[in-house]
């Protein structure tokens, strides 16, 4: 019987899947013009993100390309672009703005008695290149004007550097040097070349390594990002200037020779770090003439788009659309935000946390900080590991291991500079990164402390809430492993990383024993984790229960997995296993829960690092031992229950589907992932960040795959914490390169197909 259910539901999957017959219903669609850059579509593919929105019977897009960074670690955007018609076929007519999902792309369709246009932007996934096509019945002149704000030098004021990496140092008048734009013959080129001076410099000099500087990993000096901006039988036009919201710009237009039916506008970004401003011209020139083969590279762009989201989906009561129904608002949003994630697929940089490649103008996330388009609280090159790591888990579930390279190369490429860290401050090895780390892997500098006491040790930060917290890089070494498993991603380059990552610890504690006594482990043979810190809320902790889960489950998972150790490095690991001390437990109304750490001295943020051996570690939960314990944390921890949220990068709903406790699972999912409030549904925030909120929307994705699918040892558990009145149809990845594909309808598992067949013994239905 259950060999005829399996074929059944193998039958019933076949053909055309939920995700192409069902995602068109989620594409997003708006029959008025928006009132500012607040209400935009982002619209996105490689490395690329636009902001797309109609104002005024104007057609606006911001565009950013991941890496452009500029002298202060802001990410910069390459500038707005505006685009008129003659004759105005937007005034006095109907309009609609669609984010077609199939294709990554975004349609402008506009009707009126002097006749129709239809505007139509997508991003190549394979070349940095904005594409704008305009279609309209009647010929039609097109004007597209460059907009840029940073046209001069620009002192930025009191909030305005929580966008760079200076943050709130006095000591220093941070200057945002000006673009170069001008035209060149019938184009408009503009780019922003940095200096040999920049906030990498300020930052050796402030952590005490000058002596080793020519060692570290510049990302900073002499890296140029910019563009051009052509079209087909456009010719240069004038110059003008202007404000928008708060922000003065200048403007170069083009415009067409000519009124015609069709138009088309490129924008081709780049940015790299060059000798001569002369090389990154002649890069950017050849990507120019690469973009102009437009036909094949759409084609190739719609095909990759079809490939993604045939990967994975989460439709939730597809047979019942209605965008008032939460439930059904919840699958659409989950799209949304993978749709969003994908904008960044093959960025130099990791996807940031505070709003990706999708922010707009500060002063409609909050009234009081008036800054350009560029602004982002958090930083641009700064990256606060706790906040990232929720962007990226969710991409193993979704069978998106290819979008994690951005943020695995992020580490790889520092772990010369963590080690260097280790070795320089402390003559010992392993890889230290800190909690809020620069592109070039030191502590952000207004972190480290510019006010330091002179005897306080040069390796540390002098900060309150990331004091000691070290811990955060071990959850990318066991998504690099858990990337292997799921999808069979080579790691052999990453291994250096993870292994370097594990002695750090070993390393350091036994060090830190040293200076303090005679012995360098505890009674019973265990390292004392102290000082240490439980996440950035339990400081001063004396082996945090956070810290330790991460220890024990990347050692045991490096020791399992199918790479290459040498026998002295598995002799090694091994022995370190048996020296990571046990998680300490406590006791609530005579129940154990699991301890924060077995003593701390104060609390300094709301995260509940207690719970985090559940998630991400996996050491308790559905299907584990000490699930009653892990159940009692969430319930009866007096700091758990503080702190419970579904704001931003707040974990409840993850742990609460980790636990199978299904009833506060469905909530917590439908205040995580509901309508932002927002225009675009999935804009949400700030959070604790910025808009759009990134870890808000992964830290949902996360908690609704969850809620359908865990799987735990060799086994793989459908719906632990999953509402049965809701209808979902799904498809996503399990360990051992496993896909499970299955549909629920009015609380009965209709359909299952698993991949590979082998698997399918090892499906268990909570349901039942």
């Amino acid at each position: 019987m259950l060999r005829l259910f399996f074929c059944v539901g193998l039958l019933m999957l076949t053909g055309t899947t939920p995700a192409q017959s069902l995602i068109q219903d989620y594409a997003v669609a708006w029959n008025t013009q928006s009132r500012n850059a607040s209400e935009s579509m982002p619209v996105g593919g490689g490395s690329v993100g636009t902001n797309l929105w109609v104002e005024n019977n104007e057609v606006l897009l911001y565009f950013s390309q991941s890496g452009a960074f500029d002298e202060n670690n802001t990410l910069l955007k390459g500038g707005r672009l505006r685009i008129r018609l003659y004759p105005n076929i937007f005034e006095n007519g109907s309009f609609q703005q669609q984010l077609d999902l199939q294709k990554g792309s975004a349609v402008i369709r506009t009707k009126n008695a002097k006749g129709t246009a239809t505007l139509q932007v997508w991003v190549s996934v394979f070349q940095p290149v904005v594409h704008i096509d305009i279609n309209s019945s009647v010929p039609v002149t097109a004007e597209a004007v460059y907009e840029n704000w940073r046209f001069a030098d620009r002192l930025q004021k009191g909030k305005e550097n929580n966008a760079n990496s200076w943050k709130w140092a006095r000591h220093v008048n941070v200057i945002t040097k000006k673009d170069t734009v001008r035209f060149d013959k019938d184009r408009i080129l503009f780019y922003h070349r940095n200096t040999d001076s920049t906030v990498f410099d300020a930052a050796v000099a402030q952590q005490k390594l000058t002596g080793v500087k020519q060692q570290l990993f510049n990302p900073l000096r002499w890296l140029t990002s910019g563009g051009i901006v052509e079209g087909t039988g456009f010719v240069a036009g004038a110059t003008g200037e202007g404000i928008y919201t708060n922000t003065p710009f200048k403007s170069w237009s083009l415009k067409s020779r000519s009124a015609q039916k069709h138009h088309a506008l490129r924008i081709t970004l780049h940015n790299h770090q060059t000798h001569s401003l002369s090389a990154w011209l002649r890069e950017l020139e050849a990507l120019v003439q690469k973009s102009r083969s437009a036909a094949k590279d759409q084609a190739a762009t719609w095909q990759w788009w079809q490939q993604f989201w045939s990967r994975s989906y989460i439709c939730i009561n597809p047979d019942k659309k209605d965008p008032a129904d939460t439930a059904w608002q919840l699958g659409r949003n989950y799209q949304l935000f993978r749709y969003m994630l994908a904008a960044n697929a093959y960025g130099s940089y990791p996807t940031k946390f505070n709003g990706g490649l999708f922010t707009v103008d500060p002063v409609f996330t909050d009234s009081t900080i008036r800054g350009t388009p560029d602004h982002r609280n958090w930083g641009g090159g700064t990256f606060t590991a706790q906040n990232q790591r929720l962007v990226y888990w969710p991409m193993l579930k979704s069978g998106d291991a290819e979008l994690m390279k951005p943020q695995f190369d992020f580490y790889n490429r520092l772990l010369h500079t963590a080690e260097l860290r280790s070795k320089h401050y402390w003559n010992h090895k392993g890889a230290n990164f800190n909690e809020q780390i620069e592109n070039f892997g030191l502590p952000n500098p207004t972190e480290y402390g510019w006010k330091r006491p002179a005897d306080f040790d040069p390796g540390m930060e002098y900060n309150a809430w990331l004091e000691y917290e070290w811990d955060t890089v071990l959850e990318f070494c066991m998504m690099l492993l858990e990337a292997q498993d799921y999808e069979g991603m080579s790691i052999a380059t990453y291994l250096p990383l993870i292994k370097s990552c594990l002695v750090f610890f070993d390393e350091h504690y036994q060090y830190l024993a040293k200076k303090s006594g005679n012995k360098i482990l505890d009674q019973n043979g265990h390292l004392v984790l102290y000082p240490g810190s439980g996440a950035e809320t339990f400081k001063l902790a004396y082996n945090a229960s956070s810290t330790i889960a991460a220890l024990k489950t990347v050692t045991q998972k490096l020791l399992s997995a199918p790479v290459p150790l040498t026998d002295e490095e598995r002799n090694y690991f091994t022995a370190f296993l048996k020296r990571i001390p046990p998680i300490p437990f406590m006791q609530y109304n005579g129940k154990t829960t699991i301890a924060p750490a077995r003593v701390w001295a104060r609390i300094n943020n709301t995260e509940s690092s207690m719970l985090y051996p559940v998630f991400p570690w996996g050491i308790f939960g559905v299907g584990r031992p000490g699930l009653d314990t892990a159940i009692n944390t969430y319930q009866l921890d007096t700091f758990a229950l503080k702190f419970r949220s579904a704001v931003g990068w707040k974990q409840d709903h993850i742990f609460a589907a980790r636990l199978g406790l299904t009833v506060e699972a469905r909530r917590l999912a439908i205040l995580k992932l509901k309508n932002s409030g927002r225009r675009f549904p999935a804009f949400w925030g700030p959070g604790y960040d910025w808009v759009p909120d990134h870890n808000w929307g992964g830290s949902g994705m996360i908690g609704l795959q969850e809620m359908l699918l865990q799987a735990v040892d060799n086994k793989i558990y459908l719906f632990p914490a999953w509402p049965k009145e809701w209808d979902v149809s799904f498809k996503l990845h399990a360990p051992r390169q496993t896909t499970v594909e299955g549909i629920l309808k009015n609380g009965k598992l209709t359909a299952l197909k698993v991949i590979p067949q082998s698997r399918e013994k090892d499906v268990v239905n909570l349901l039942h």
